[in-house]
């Protein structure tokens, strides 16, 4: 690991000398490129930095004690540090592994966010919609930007279906591990006892794909376009402006209404079917690596349940990493950080023990 680290400070030190350069500065294409390059490297070289001080650091705590001249009263200071030192030490190898890990290919990939209303009907799509207020929330607190890309409302004003379009900085790394089901526990405005119903709605969270990743060939798109409709059955418009796509290979069909305009309709439905297509073809992947590791928690698949929100206790729990939080009503405004930043936490810290799995059955392997 620290022939790596040696390594990647060294290209660092390279492209700063480069960035310099008055060759590269006059070329605004180059130094863009560099400097990114730069950037990405940065938090690695700097977290590296730090943990050699604090291996240096030890060194001289440990000479301190051997030194047969020390004073009790520095030899004790120097105790003292090296108990500290040695718990740092460990801390920022752990996180020097886990920087190391290899990138998620679609971590810097925008989304499109699915949330459907599951069990429990008009409760179903009103937690659906309060969902929907949540993501928003949080993208907005991110500085992100949120588009409705579709909408199916129910009769009492939820959400049967809503789909977000979300831009920004790594959209799909802080969101990635939102899909599965999402289970809520209420008394509905619907329910004149007074009883706790218990609902659920689905979160599907996909990188949004470019057409350079998905290739659609046109021969094997079937386009139709519709009347839209709104709730209660009545015309949006009378023109034929919905359009609805379907893909024959696989048999995936993407309705979309929201925009006046046929063309932005079929846009819109084109960016979800690319993004469907991709996620299918990832799906599988990550199904035929799980198998070959043999090493899965749960399913992983999206039928399982991920979250319980419980208003009675206001508490939100995370099931696949035992978190809970008696703070529901800022989570739902939004603020999602603690979770989120958890989640990511715990899946890198399983990554890096499959990886560290990994390397111990080639060496296996290799001394066999």
């Amino acid at each position: 690991m620290f022939q790596d680290l040696e390594g990647i400070e060294e290209k660092y030190n390279r492209l700063l000398l480069s960035l310099s350069d008055p060759a590269v500065i006059g070329n605004p294409q180059r130094f863009k490129d560099l400097s990114k390059e730069r950037s990405e490297l940065e938090p690695l070289v700097k977290k590296y930095r730090e943990y050699k001080k604090v291996k240096k650091d030890i060194r001289d705590s440990r000479h301190i004690l051997e030194d047969g001249q020390t004073d009790s009263d520095l030899r004790g200071l120097a105790e003292a540090d090296l108990v500290e030192l040695q718990k740092k030490e460990d801390l920022l190898a752990h996180e020097l592994r886990i920087l190391l890990l290899p990138d998620d290919p679609f971590d810097r990939k925008n989304v499109l966010l699915e949330i459907r209303a599951g069990a429990g009907g008009d409760e179903s799509s009103l937690f659906a919609q309060d969902l929907c207020r949540m993501y928003t929330r949080y993208s907005e607190s991110k500085g992100w930007q949120v588009e409705v890309m579709d909408q199916s409302l129910s009769p009492i004003g939820g959400f049967k279906e809503v789909i977000l379009g979300i831009r920004g900085k790594n959209v799909y790394s802080s969101l990635k591990y939102e899909s599965g089901v999402h289970r809520v526990q209420r008394v509905p405005r619907t329910e004149a006892s007074g009883r706790i119903h218990t609902s659920t709605v689905t979160v599907a969270v996909l990188p949004e794909a470019d057409e350079v990743d998905v290739k659609i060939d046109a021969k094997d798109l079937k386009i139709e376009a519709f009347g839209a409709s709104g709730p209660g059955g009545q015309n949006v418009n009378r023109n034929y402006t919905a359009i609805r796509v379907t893909h024959k290979p696989s048999g995936l069909v993407v309705s979309c209404q929201d925009e006046k305009s046929q063309h932005r309709n079929k846009e819109r439905a084109l960016r979800i079917l690319r993004s469907r297509l991709m996620d299918v073809a990832k799906q599988k992947q990550d199904r035929e690596i799980a198998q070959n590791r043999k090493s899965q928690v749960g399913t992983g698949e999206r039928s399982e349940k991920i979250r319980t929100y419980n208003f009675p206790q206001s508490r939100l729990t995370d099931h696949r990493i035992n978190l809970t939080l008696h703070k529901l009503e800022a989570a739902l405004d939004g603020d999602l950080n603690e979770v989120i930043e958890a989640l990511a936490l715990h899946f890198q810290a399983r990554e890096l023990d499959q990886q560290l799995e990994r390397k111990g059955n080639l060496s296996n392997e290799i001394q066999l």
